[in-house]
């Protein structure tokens, strides 16, 4: 199996690539589902995230208050730090148990995994291919406005909370540019599929 990473900045088509992946017969799973599933009620993750940052950051069923935690971690570079200290590495044995369950299933198959910070984290090692989604500037910042419908000096803080879009695509095997909307997305997604399927074609064939 072809184990793929996915990654791009914030606001940038990620998700509309996932989801053409995904029709074409990909397996993929969201690091965002992930990252929800560690800090469930009960879970050790939202223990040490309330043990890190206090009782405040929840809501009042015990559940994780997400807009809270995000407004103290996007505004503090080493509250973030902290936090992602916490999550990755429950993140990561969570995605390494699902594609092992993946690869048992279907074993000339390419499985993706979509998650935003996988450069930053390191996560990217754990892949045959990594593919970086990105837009121009002026593009990423008014999706992010427009979806999260923040002002604009609130989406440039976020955007500069990332790795820069240009340091992600040097870690590339394949890049896809959403600038131009979901047609021509759709297409350079189904060319990296092609070339997705005939690796995963080949790393069997080595197997055998």
């Amino acid at each position: 199996m072809l184990r793929v990473g996915l990654t791009g900045s914030i606001a940038v088509g990620k998700s509309y690539v996932s989801q053409v992946l995904a029709e074409l017969g990909c397996h993929v799973l969201d690091a965002d589902s992930t990252a929800r599933a560690v800090v469930a009620p009960g879970t050790v993750g939202l223990q040490k995230i309330v043990e890190t940052f206090g009782p405040e950051v929840l809501r009042a069923d015990g559940s994780l208050d997400r807009a809270k935690l995000g407004a103290i971690v996007f505004a503090d570079e080493r509250a973030r730090q902290r936090l992602n200290a916490l999550l990755h590495p429950l993140i990561m044995a969570a995605q390494d148990e699902w594609l092992s369950a993946r690869a048992a299933e279907d074993l000339r198959g390419v499985a993706v995994i979509d998650a935003a910070l996988m450069i930053e984290s390191g996560g990217y090692r754990r892949f045959d291919k990594l593919i970086v989604v990105h837009c121009r500037p002026r593009v990423q910042l008014e999706r992010l406005m427009q979806r999260e419908r923040i002002t604009r000096a609130a989406a440039e803080q976020r955007i500069a909370a990332q790795m820069a879009q240009t340091e992600k695509m040097r870690y590339a095997d394949f890049l896809i540019d959403t600038s131009d909307g979901f047609e021509r997305t759709r297409q350079q997604t189904e060319a990296v599929y092609e070339q997705l399927r005939s690796l995963a074609a080949d790393t069997e064939r080595s197997h055998d």
